[in-house]
């Protein structure tokens, strides 16, 4: 599928996934909005107008809580995906006030800045031990040995998924994932569908059981919250869990990889991290803003809007490059150049309003514990063989990071 012939942008090009910053110049140096053909979006590319849209009320994750798909003039996902959209389309991400309010209302309890902090040692603890055993074992794959392991571990504890539950969780994920590519194919389709019922009859069974004996975590808060009177479907519920698996862990596992392998392409900012720890802070958030891990996000248009003298009416969808806002130079002095000493970071790789990252500080503390447990116990860790980007677009990882560690 080929872009427009004067649009650098093309998702399907494994050139641009490689690398789409240089494309994303291009496309800010012509307009602050493009049409795309290809996806039926309305590209936006420069820092303020992604950080104003993601605030404007007259765009929404949604439509359906004001219009159905005919008056907005779309059509209805077919019938056999709808095991996906039912448990997509009832989770906070994809929901508009009152029912994102409400929900959002009961699952920030369990992410207030003391509970987030209270998890500091269990997540230092656990990075820890992952990385002693990468360095025991003389390396390994840093995205299987560490990146995955820690936030799917600690978003797991959270809910209450027991240990030995816990192998299918990131296959789940991942293939519910692919659904957020642009123009997913039909085979896409089929392994969300298959893992949407899947891991929504797990997590019905354990609600269940959670009902019969509460425990002290996330799903057993949800379900008291709902028998006071803070009303939660069921559907809501199983759809809140996959939600925080999913975003709980997907932006760190994909920061962590792609920061180490960003951190190995420039030696001379390796070195002064590895020289000075207290570094640590902002080079996390330096890391996110230069390899940004979610690289579009998308609003539909529930009112017609004006962008730069561009008339985009109802019914149509805004696609907001993060990753090309993340690297605009009326923002970011050389935006291009990796410095982990940077102070003026006003990313937006945790998004911006009322859909801003509820895990936000879990996903930094995450982020320091495995990055400070790498510094500390692998401080001879390198790069054992060029790494293979995953085929993906939207969400940016690497299939895998292979790593020695010197003894």
């Amino acid at each position: 599928m080929a872009a427009p012939s004067d649009l650098a942008f093309d998702p399907w090009d494994p050139a641009f996934v490689a690398d789409p910053y240089p494309a994303y110049a291009e496309l800010r140096e012509q307009g602050r909005v493009r049409y795309f053909e290809p996806t039926d979006q309305w590209l936006v590319a420069h820092h303020a107008d992604v950080s104003a849209l993601l605030r404007d009320r007259r765009l929404g994750r949604t439509y359906q809580h004001r219009f159905t798909h005919e008056e907005f003039g779309r059509t209805a996902p077919p019938p056999e995906h709808e095991p996906f959209h039912t448990l997509n389309d009832h989770g906070m991400l994809d929901l508009e006030p009152p029912d994102h309010t409400r929900i959002r209302r009961l699952v920030s309890k369990a992410f207030t800045p003391r509970t987030v902090e209270r998890l500091r040692p269990y997540v230092r603890g656990l990075a820890d031990d992952l990385v002693s055993a990468l360095v025991e074992a003389g390396g390994g794959d840093l995205l299987r040995d560490v990146a995955e392991p820690l936030p799917v571990a600690v978003i797991a504890e959270m809910l209450g998924i027991p240990e030995s539950d816990r192998a299918p969780l990131r296959p789940w994920s991942a293939d519910i994932c692919g659904m957020y590519e642009l123009n997913p194919s039909e085979e896409t389709a089929a392994r969300a569908v298959r893992a949407s019922v899947e891991f929504s009859d797990y997590l019905r069974d354990l609600i269940a059981e959670r009902r019969e004996h509460p425990g002290d975590d996330l799903i057993s808060g949800l379900i008291a919250a709902h028998d006071e009177g803070d009303r939660l479907t069921e559907q809501e519920m199983i759809s809140t869990c996959v939600l925080l698996l999913n975003a709980g862990h997907e932006a760190t596992v994909n920061s962590t990889v792609n920061g180490w392998w960003a951190l190995f392409r420039h030696p001379d900012q390796l070195a002064a991290l590895r020289a000075d720890h207290s570094l640590v802070p902002t080079a996390i958030e330096e890391l996110m803003r230069y390899d940004t891990p979610l690289q579009l996000f998308e609003r539909w248009v529930l009112d017609e809007i004006e962008i730069d003298g561009q008339v985009i009416p109802r019914g149509a969808e805004i696609a907001m490059l993060f990753g090309s806002a993340n690297h605009d130079p009326a923002v970011f002095t050389d935006p291009s150049r990796l410095d982990l000493t940077r102070r003026d970071n006003p990313h937006i790789s945790f998004s911006a309003g009322i859909h801003y990252c509820i895990g936000a500080p879990l996903a930094r503390i995450e982020l320091a514990a495995s990055m400070t447990a790498l510094l500390e116990k692998a401080p001879t860790l390198r790069l054992a063989t060029e790494p293979q980007r995953k085929p993906n677009f939207v969400i940016r990882g690497l299939e895998g990071l292979a790593v020695e560690v010197g003894r």
